[in-house]
């Protein structure tokens, strides 16, 4: 140990924690040792307090949230190492000369709102900025998509699905194909940063006397949002009565193959040159999915005053049997059923529940979504994720007014770390169905450790 003037016990506690946070690594994982870091800030920023004389010391805000985060993170409580990590403070903190009293609990709480305060580099006063105003900086400078690159990125995708449509029915004469029409979120204004992905639905007429719906909660599938297309009547109506006889599998209407039919068509068959020149923009399609997607980039000769962003473009087979909707995705663990999206109605309520009373759940939305798309850590987190999210939240709280902004994005951040904790964030429509079940247990680790440093200072994801 040695002692130094008023810093005294400094150097001694400085090798404790270079010790500890060079083996925490080696013991409790990279993880772990985020967290470890965490609370050696807040024991290196108590021992500095208490180091200072009366002139010295300033008005500032420690940050004494980040000893709630360590007490409170899924990884440290999966690991079981919580303990350790305090024990190796308290015996940091006992060596270590503090000439002022530990603050009070309520100091140590997580406030709802802090203000960030900007020093000026001319002037005496302190200009302040708000949560709120961060909020509604971000959202108008990052989040928002230009009103005329969002009708330009609708028109050109709109052209496109025109001359993919003409082509199918001229390829093949006898498939019965409805209208096309655009979709997703491009159209409903929920679209972040830039209009750079839109999806086009393409109608199958299907016989509603020869083809029934089957939900995959009655089947073998038990998964609420899967769905199966059986052929009904055959005794009556043998195959061959019906177009979509060629694609059935078992006595049911494939996905798989209705998708990959008209995937072929499209990627070997079309005249991509021709389409680029038609358009003014290159197009050509994106090989190794599962269905039609189509990537747009300006052409090279584009000479035009408008500025052409590259985008991608979804083509979906979709059916309507009664009142239920359902498009071939095919994905695991039935390749021939049929998805059923909740996104038209995910998108409806909030839009519906904005209009009734001037609400900001739709803002609240693009700007968590706008964060997500552009941190790395939380990439993985969808519009689909923080839709429910946000519907979850409604039916707790009733003011979402445009001055609780800033309360209703810190009380999402809250309400998603909890979600993780669990495991478990179950659709609004279908509580049946976990959006988090597609996460493994690193992705949820890595993202809750993200938002618990964003509980006590939600700026750093506003940069």
């Amino acid at each position: 140990m040695y002692y130094n003037g008023r810093r005294r016990g400094q150097e001694g506690v400085g090798a404790i924690i270079d010790f500890l946070l060079a083996n925490a690594r080696l013991v409790i994982g990279v993880g772990g040792a985020a967290i470890l870091g965490i609370a050696t800030l807040a024991v290196k920023r108590l021992i500095e307090r208490a180091g200072r004389t009366a002139e010295e010391s300033k008005p500032i805000t420690d940050s004494w949230e980040e000893l709630g985060l360590v007490s409170s993170s899924p990884k440290l409580l999966k690991k079981g190492i919580e303990g350790v990590v305090m024990k190796k403070i308290a015996a940091a903190t006992k060596k270590a000369d503090l000439s002022q009293p530990v603050p009070p609990a309520h100091e140590l709480e997580i406030r709802p709102a802090e203000r960030v305060c900007v020093p000026p580099s001319a002037v005496a006063a302190r200009v302040c900025v708000t949560l709120q105003e961060r909020l509604q900086q971000y959202y108008s400078t990052r989040v928002c998509v230009c009103r005329d690159a969002a009708s330009r990125a609708q028109r050109r995708a709109l052209e496109i699905g025109t001359e993919v449509h003409a082509f199918l029915r001229g390829k093949h004469t006898l498939m019965p194909l409805g209208e096309l029409r655009l979709a997703g979120s491009l159209l409903d204004d929920l679209q972040v940063i830039e209009p750079d992905h839109t999806c086009l639905l393409v109608h199958l007429q299907v016989e509603e006397s020869l083809w029934s719906v089957v939900r995959g909660e009655d089947t073998f599938l038990s998964h609420p949002q899967l769905f199966l297309i059986r052929r009904e009547n055959l005794e009556y109506f043998p195959r061959g009565r019906s177009y979509w006889d060629h694609f059935l599998v078992g006595g049911y209407l494939s996905a798989r193959l209705v998708a990959e039919t008209l995937a072929k068509s499209v990627t070997e068959a079309m005249n991509w040159p021709s389409l680029t020149g038609t358009l003014e923009c290159e197009v050509r399609p994106v090989l190794g999915g599962d269905g039609i997607k189509l990537e747009v980039c300006p052409s090279d000769g584009y000479q035009g005053d408008e500025e052409e962003e590259r985008m991608f473009v979804r083509v979906l087979p979709t059916v309507r049997l009664g009142e239920e909707s359902v498009c071939a995705r095919p994905r695991p663990p039935c390749e021939h059923a049929w998805f059923h999206s909740l996104y038209p109605k995910e998108a409806g309520l909030l839009a519906s529940l904005d209009q009734s009373d001037g609400g900001v759940r739709r803002k609240c939305l693009k700007t968590m979504k706008a964060i997500c798309r552009t941190n790395p850590a939380l990439r993985r987190l969808s519009g689909r994720h923080l839709s429910n999210l946000l519907l979850h939240l409604s039916d707790k709280e009733a003011d979402w007014s445009e001055e609780a902004l800033s309360g209703r994005f810190q009380q999402a951040i809250e309400e998603l770390i909890g979600y993780l904790e669990l495991g478990r964030l179950p659709s609004y429509f279908t509580p049946a169905v976990n959006l988090l079940q597609e996460f493994s247990e690193d992705d949820i680790d890595e993202m809750g450790f993200m938002l618990y440093c964003a509980v006590s200072q939600p700026e750093i994801l506003l940069i």
